[in-house]
């Protein structure tokens, strides 16, 4: 038999569950997830390994229209994920109708390539509804095969992954077999801290983060960690800090127990905060934060 491979790329508008479908297909928790829009903020590769084929999935930003030039550098992960697709995953959830940005959505309607459109959330969906939601984007998007999942309760999921691999173009692999994601360490070590954020913090405090990871010391028996969670004003460090460094522990608590999971090592993390003023707007920030090439 041919060897398949090809890139499987996922997107949709924030929050219909990108992420945890590629978790879901790829068995792995490489993307974070959190019910704050843009909890993704990069273009994350999934790769899944077998002997007859390789799938790059790519879990990619929630389509918005940008308001400033880090979420302008988000879209432009989207713009690359309709380059270089084989298969295009559409994800939407119940009762949606169309992306927020409506250029995207005319790609869509005039790929090529096959698109899968995954209505997802069907666990809270009545059949009625399911059944004019299949008939809606039937209309809306005739070049897409429809197919009713449950990102989170793994419902469809395996039938995704079949057809996936039977519309895998013949390819050799793009990627070592043992490989599972083009991210390395230190990426998942900051977005482990960055969801633990989004998930204490309201308002603006977790859109203002990012994290950098200064060390990365794999030892034995242990990681030891330092990374700096950055912040935009002297107002938000106080409140990441917290009353006496009680915020900043709880984050770091829960980040550490997180990374052990995922590393299979005990981990030593050590938090700071620092102030980098307009990082968001700065071309310069966003090229040392991986934003932008």
């Amino acid at each position: 038999m041919k060897h398949k491979a090809g890139f499987v790329n996922i997107i949709g508008n924030p929050n219909v569950g990108k992420s945890t479908l590629m978790n879901a297909l790829v068995g792995e928790r490489l993307s974070i997830i959190t019910s704050k829009a843009q909890t993704t903020r990069h273009r994350i590769l999934g790769i899944v390994n077998e002997e007859n084929y390789q799938v790059v999935f790519s879990d990619t930003p929630g389509i918005i229209n940008p308001a400033y030039e880090l979420q302008e550098s988000m879209m432009d992960f989207v713009k690359t994920a309709f380059e270089d697709a084989d298969i295009l995953v559409y994800m939407v959830e119940t009762g949606e109708k169309g992306l927020k940005n409506e250029a995207f959505f005319k790609k869509i309607q005039s790929l090529k390539i096959p698109v899968l459109l995954l209505i997802n959330k069907i666990d809270q969906s009545s059949q009625k509804d399911l059944e004019e939601q299949v008939a809606y984007w039937k209309e809306a998007l005739p070049n897409a095969e429809i197919h009713p999942v449950s990102a989170l309760e793994k419902f469809n999921i395996g039938t995704i992954m079949n057809r996936i691999v039977e519309l895998l173009p013949e390819s050799p692999p793009f990627y070592p077999k043992d490989q599972l994601t083009d991210k390395p360490e230190r990426f998942f070590v900051n977005e482990t801290i960055r969801e633990k954020i989004l998930l204490h913090f309201k308002k603006e405090i977790p859109y203002s983060v990012e994290i950098e990871t200064e060390e990365f010391k794999e030892e034995a028996r242990i990681i030891k960690i330092r990374s700096v969670i950055m912040v935009e004003r002297d107002t938000q460090k106080g409140i990441i800090i917290g009353h006496k460094g009680s915020a900043l522990k709880k984050v770091g608590m829960e980040a550490r127990k997180d990374l052990e999971k995922f590393f299979g090592k005990k981990i030593f993390l050590d938090l700071y905060v620092k102030v980098n003023k307009n990082w968001r707007s700065s071309s310069s920030q966003l090229k040392r934060f991986g934003y932008k090439e």
